[in-house]
């Protein structure tokens, strides 16, 4: 494995067929702050009305290759055009309707991501959103910053961000207008419980909220007592003393519903049983655990109790 500093880097941009990535990365291209006559290749997965303009480049060393069929992204055949290009970096314009996971299995070891964007067409979004989740959660989850380009005046942001946030709370958001304009997003995220308070009781509807945040950020919590409802889990691999609490997350639809949890270290010798629904009280202590492979948030259990399940077992991020 090569060293980070031998890396070479990817510049990922997201988005739907049309959603002005093609623009975007020509744009960029055409700009020498960017282009400065590093080998670039530039890997286009989906093709549009637009093409690129080698023509318009300050430096002309661009080698641009098409991956159009999903069954062609391999790990192989993406080194194979790397060592071919013999490219100091990476430019993809990725397919929409493929997953990350996809090309995050695909990446040559000797790569890293550098950057990521996502680019949306206002217009046709909230029919993407209703229509496509799965999809628009995907790539939200993976970016640094979300592209609203053709956005009108009659559009509300505060709908855009709502479910941009419901993905991501780290994505940058951008309004593109169709004028020209551009808008950064300043709407203010307050978590809907004092995360500066020494104890937090968390309402069962702030759950997801809640789990997303102590996993981007552990160390706000670190020294925290918490207290919240959650559903034990246990199997033979877990160490003494040691349990799940945590309770199943939808991020976007049924299919993709999952067990999120936290380590619980109960000292007091009396476990509860799995898969039971209790409120568990317990101190955050951010350190290095087996479970996590690394460092995570164990709570450190002080007292717990039965509970009745929630009204909405499964927890929702809206």
């Amino acid at each position: 494995m090569p060293n980070q500093d031998e890396l070479i880097p990817i510049y990922l941009f997201l988005g739907f067929l049309e959603s002005g990535k093609t623009k975007f990365i020509q744009e960029t291209l055409e700009d020498r702050r960017f282009n400065k006559g590093e080998k670039t290749l530039l890997l286009v997965c989906e093709e549009g009305i637009e093409e690129f303009d080698i023509s318009k480049m300050p430096k002309k060393n661009i080698v641009i290759k098409v991956i159009d069929d999903k069954s062609e992204f391999t790990e192989e055949n993406f080194t194979k055009l790397l060592k071919e290009s013999g490219a100091e970096r990476i430019v993809c314009e990725y397919n929409g309707m493929w997953t990350m996971d996809e090309f995050f299995k695909a990446m040559p070891d000797e790569t890293t991501i550098a950057q990521v964007m996502c680019f949306v067409d206002a217009t046709t979004f909230m029919n993407y959103n209703a229509n496509m989740r799965s999809l628009v959660v995907d790539k939200f989850n993976n970016t640094e910053m979300v592209c609203f380009n053709r956005f009108e005046e009659k559009y509300d942001p505060n709908e855009f961000h709502k479910i941009v946030r419901g993905v991501s709370r780290r994505a940058e958001i951008v309004y593109e207008y169709s004028d020209g304009r551009v808008a950064y997003d300043d709407i203010e995220d307050p978590l809907p419980f004092d995360v500066e308070a020494d104890e937090i009781i968390l309402e069962d509807k702030d759950f997801a909220l809640w789990y997303r945040d102590i996993m981007d950020e552990p160390m706000k919590y670190d020294g925290k007592t918490m207290t919240f409802k959650a559903l034990t889990a246990k199997n033979s691999k877990f160490p003494e003393n040691t349990y799940a609490v945590g309770r199943h997350i939808m991020t976007c639809c049924v299919e993709d519903i999952q067990y999120c949890w936290l380590v619980a270290q109960d000292d007091s010798g009396k476990e509860p049983p799995n898969k039971e629904w209790i409120t568990i009280t317990g101190k955050i202590s951010v350190q290095k655990h087996k479970l996590y492979r690394g460092k995570g948030p164990v709570l450190y259990v002080q007292s717990y109790g039965k509970a009745e399940a929630p009204e909405q077992p499964v927890a929702t991020f809206y």
